[in-house]
């Protein structure tokens, strides 16, 4: 018999981009990166593309790689429409350690799971941002993965589901934070608690979720990004439960804007939905509590929510409002304050129930105190 000279090898390949052909280089990780963001590369006709290497998170490689195709302009991005602005490709089977596509999947006992996602731009939007892209993997450097933060086995607490409720019940969030650089069922065992009825529970499971979030996402951002996905997720699928899912959003981001600041604009789609309004607004409002400079040069779409048919909605808009510091929008917070119409409005730990005029008050005096 003659044996082939290929029997006991692997076939590969070298990866190449799938809009020209063009071989490509190994992804590199930007330079100042943020924990967890995925390696990324250009190739000469204009394409881009990001490393996932576990090829379980397709999702937040198309984010990568389209927000890096954007020069890491976040508001640009969520403003492009597939088809119409971009086109995006997959090349699976991505070998990242040696930069190689083995079709075959397995290779020196490695299963072999990466994936490549290409967005190739159109012309008009490349024309803007191929120089911005050009410069930052110029400054681009191979980087060590850091190693993982070492907890003695003494640390190594974990919280039951019920300890977890309890200390959510009871607003007791220091016990939580301890353990969640570390306890990987911690997001899972809050996630489900921002489900409940009961208003005040729900809002202190989301604001501990978020805080919590914040923790993990230091050392895991994409395992928050992938929450954050899922969230948004079931908001738009209309057969889903949501309840919760805008206020733990709002909190996840507003606890961690430099990691997940860029999706704000994700929630802007949902004001269209008048059922949906208020919450998207009251989540926005959490946010703007924190970082208001990330929604300050939208305030203007924010106006015409002042006189929704809504109380809940000309609520929670108000209250936006001042926490944006709008000063433009003095004239019409004014012609809200003798409003009887009643609101819940949440804050450290506690739910009260306020007219929408006593919103528009402290507004406008958060406002005064900013001149």
């Amino acid at each position: 018999m003659i044996e082939s000279k290929f029997v006991g090898k692997t076939l590969t390949t070298p990866p190449a981009c799938p809009f020209c052909g063009l071989l490509i280089e190994k992804p590199r990780e930007l330079e100042n990166r943020r924990q967890g963001e995925m390696p990324v590369g250009s190739c000469s006709c204009g394409a881009v593309y990001a490393c996932d290497e576990t090829g379980h998170s397709q999702g937040a490689a198309l984010i990568e790689a389209l927000v890096f195709g954007c020069d890491m302009d976040w508001d640009l991005a969520w403003n492009l429409l597939p088809e119409e602005d971009y086109k995006q490709e997959i090349v699976e089977n991505y070998d990242y350690i040696r930069h190689l596509i083995v079709p075959g999947g397995f290779m020196d006992s490695r299963r072999i799971l990466g994936v490549l996602f290409f967005i190739r731009l159109h012309d008009d939007v490349l024309e803007v941002t191929s120089e911005g892209i050009r410069k930052r993997l110029e400054r681009t450097k191979h980087t060590p993965v850091s190693a993982e933060r070492k907890i003695s086995p003494k640390q190594k607490k974990t919280l039951p589901k019920k300890e977890i409720e309890n200390l959510v019940r009871e607003y007791r969030f220091k016990p939580i934070l301890d353990v969640a650089g570390y306890d990987k069922k911690l997001i899972r065992n809050l996630q489900r608690l921002i489900y409940s009825g009961d208003d005040l529970f729900r809002k202190r499971a989301a604001e501990i979720l978020g805080r919590a979030c914040a923790v993990i996402g230091e050392e895991d951002s994409k395992a928050i990004s992938k929450l954050l996905q899922n969230l948004f997720y079931a908001i738009s699928d209309t057969a889903a439960f949501t309840w919760g899912a805008f206020e733990a959003i709002g909190e996840i981001i507003s606890h961690k804007t430099e990691l997940f600041g860029g999706y704000i604009p994700q929630l802007y789609q949902f004001l269209a939905d008048e059922t949906r309004r208020s919450q998207v607004l009251q989540s926005l409002a959490t946010i703007a509590r924190s970082r208001p400079d990330l929604l300050r040069k939208h305030t203007f779409h924010f106006f015409t929510y002042l006189k929704d048919a809504e109380p809940a909605v000309r609520g929670y808009t108000a209250l936006l409002m001042g926490n944006l510091g709008a000063h433009e929008a003095k004239e019409d917070l004014e012609k809200l304050v003798n409003e009887s119409h009643e609101i819940d409005i949440y804050e450290n730990g506690n739910l009260e129930k306020v007219t929408v005029g006593q919103v528009a008050a402290q507004a406008l005096e958060k406002l005064s105190v900013q001149k």
